[in-house]
């Protein structure tokens, strides 16, 4: 219940209004946000990369329905790349976009719009050493966001996938992709969707999370384990090992504010790890999802919200 509540406060204008304007929030955005400015996300970047840890990066911001502002969107991940490279960071660095904030929900011809933009930010990243990954979204956009990639595929190989384990499609989508040089994220999933697309109870998820893991670490893909969950990184670490798995040939991904003393220990056992940065002023429907998604992170922001002064 609690879910779908923060899930719908994260599409309201009103619940914004409210939540943006209480001073105790910023204490918790600084928690998952890494902030507001490009510059804030690189040093990051660089702070991850002293610990031997990766970064993606993403630049909060989505559902633009104009092409200025999808052109905006991909202006300021091109000035992203630029940066990284002029600071010496973009050898290995990926990011992740969404295709709603390069165009897609452009009335008329937007899917175009956001493939043409994405193709230009993957040029870029791939001339430099770095990659990019297409964020998840809603369930009704999986399918043509997929035939997108599979069309970036064709000039820029490494463009990465984000599969999300609560829609019941997953674990098809997961053995179609589980294949030679496809990056592929799992991650748990984070939108509303209705019952008869998605599973409906958190124990469902982690089941079929589970499945999807197992597919995706027995195939010949770049597996990327995006979960904070225990018991599923340790069956990430079994699976790994019972497919002879190399440290360098999956990695696993955490979110920025969350758990860093696990990232610290994933990576002084030689696993890669990555840590999903998010940067940007445009933070209100990221925070309202990762609160949605657990239980302790809505304890943080309840508890912040008590000590106001």
């Amino acid at each position: 219940m609690m879910r779908r509540v923060l899930l719908a406060m994260s599409r309201s204008p009103r619940a914004r209004e409210l939540v943006v304007a209480t001073p105790a929030t910023r204490r918790v955005v600084d928690r998952f946000v890494a902030g507001e400015r490009p510059r804030d996300a690189l040093e990051a970047v660089r702070g991850l990369a002293a610990d031997g840890i990766h970064a993606t990066v993403d630049r909060l911001g989505e559902s633009g329905t104009d092409v200025a502002s999808a052109r905006e969107a991909t202006a300021a991940y091109l000035g992203l790349l630029d940066l990284a490279e002029d600071a010496g960071l973009a050898a290995g660095l990926d990011v992740s976009v969404k295709l709603s904030a390069l165009g897609r929900l452009v009335p008329y011809g937007g899917w175009k719009i956001c493939y043409e933009n994405a193709a230009e930010i993957c040029a870029r990243a791939g001339a430099i050493g770095a990659t990019v990954t297409l964020d998840a979204e809603e369930h009704t956009s999986v399918e043509p966001a997929l035939r997108v990639l599979a069309d970036l595929r064709r000039d820029h190989p490494a463009t990465g996938a984000v599969l999300q384990a609560y829609l019941r499609r997953t674990q098809d989508d997961c053995r179609r992709l589980a294949v030679p040089g496809s990056r592929v994220r799992l991650c748990k999933g984070a939108y509303r969707a209705p019952r008869d697309v998605a599973w409906p109870r958190r124990a469902d998820v982690d089941a079929a999370y589970a499945r999807c893991l197992a597919t995706l670490l027995a195939g010949g893909g770049y597996p990327m384990v995006a979960t904070h969950d225990p018991a599923l990184l340790a069956l990430a670490a079994r699976l790994a090992d019972r497919h002879g798995r190399a440290a360098d040939s999956f990695e696993y991904q955490l979110l920025h504010g969350v758990r860093p003393h696990e990232q610290l220990r994933l990576a002084s056992l030689g696993a890669t790890v990555r840590v999903y940065l998010p940067y940007g002023p445009d933070w209100y429907p990221y925070l309202l999802r990762r609160l949605a998604e657990r239980p302790a992170n809505l304890a943080l922001f309840l508890r912040a919200l008590r000590s106001r002064a």
